[in-house]
Formats: C-alpha cells, sequence, structure tokens
C-alpha cells in the first residue's frame, strides 16, 4: 500500500503540470494570456502586502533576537517539568504560531540532534505538522482584504496552535513511546 502511495505521489505533481494546461487547450483559453492577466492581478495585492510583512518579520526577530523566547521559556519550565513535555520541543511550539522558519530552525535542530527516528525527531515533525503560521496568515490574508480587526481571529488561531501542540504530544506519547 506505501509504496503504491509512493508511486502516485511521484507523478501527481507532473501530472497536473501537463493535464491543466491541455485542459485549457481543450476550451481554447488562451493560456499564456490567462497566466499573465493573473499575474498582473496579483501584483498590486502583493505590493499591499509588503508593509504587512516586513512589520510581521521586524516583530519576530526582535521576539527571538532580544532573548525574549528564552526569557518567557524560563517561565513555562515548571510546567513543562510538571507535565513531562520535552524542553526541546517547546520553542517549536511557541514559534510555530509566530515563525515557520523559527520553528522549522528549531525542528532542524533537533533532527540533527537526536535524529528524525527518535521520539523527540518525530514529535518535532507533528508539532510542526499540527499547527501553522497564524500570525503570517493572517497578515496576508487579512492584510489583502484591508480587514483591520483581527482580534478574533488571532485568539481562534493561537487556540489552534495550543490544540496542535498538545493533542501531537498525545498522540506520539501514545504511539511512538
Amino acid at each position: 500500500m506505501f509504496e503504491a502511495m509512493s508511486l502516485i505521489s511521484k507523478f501527481m505533481i507532473p501530472a497536473l503540470l501537463v493535464a491543466i494546461p491541455l485542459y485549457g487547450l481543450f476550451r481554447k483559453v488562451p493560456l499564456y494570456n490567462s497566466f499573465v492577466d493573473g499575474a498582473k492581478d496579483g501584483f498590486p495585492t502583493a505590493i499591499q502586502l509588503i508593509p504587512h510583512l516586513v512589520a510581521m518579520m521586524v516583530a519576530v526577530a526582535v521576539f527571538r533576537d532580544t532573548g525574549a523566547l528564552e526569557f518567557y521559556l524560563q517561565f513555562l519550565t515548571p510546567l513543562i517539568n510538571w507535565l513531562h513535555i520535552p524542553s526541546e520541543v517547546v520553542p517549536v511550539g511557541i514559534l510555530r504560531s509566530i515563525s515557520g522558519t523559527g520553528s522549522l530552525a528549531f525542528v532542524e535542530s533537533i533532527m540533527k540532534t537526536y535524529g528524525p527516528d527518535s521520539y523527540l525527531g518525530k514529535l518535532a515533525s507533528t508539532i510542526q505538522g499540527s499547527s501553522d503560521t497564524t500570525l503570517y496568515v493572517i497578515t496576508v490574508y487579512f492584510g489583502a482584504v484591508g480587514i483591520r480587526n483581527s482580534l478574533y481571529a488571532i485568539k481562534v488561531g493561537f487556540l489552534a496552535d495550543l490544540a496542535g501542540f498538545v493533542f501531537s504530544i498525545l498522540f506520539c506519547s501514545l504511539i511512538f513511546q
């Protein structure tokens, strides 16, 4: 079964890259013009998003580089130890909501130190896949449509990320330990 899924996944993207233009040709859609028109429509949106993305990137850099992450982790240490959560994966859970690249750097560090097949490697991967970059998503999507009041969406996004973190730990401890 796994070999069949692996074989299908290897051919899926190339098949789509061939099928979509063929479908457009079949429907007599001017493919190049449609592509260029779509790119033109997307350019103003990209320009509109730049200030939001720069602000978010600066905030993430300040959070990491000033030591704020380590400062907050010190307060969480007693709770982390009491709940038997491996301290190595806590930065992944915290940073994932803020920065996908930042959390991926911690996952990479865990992989290099403990290995991808270790419990910590599997747990870090599961946390990374079970949550989203909430602030980035809200910045991009809300900035694109001009929504200013995003407080409730941020609360729900962080709550969903927390649920992903907690259930990742729960399921990984049940399955991989």
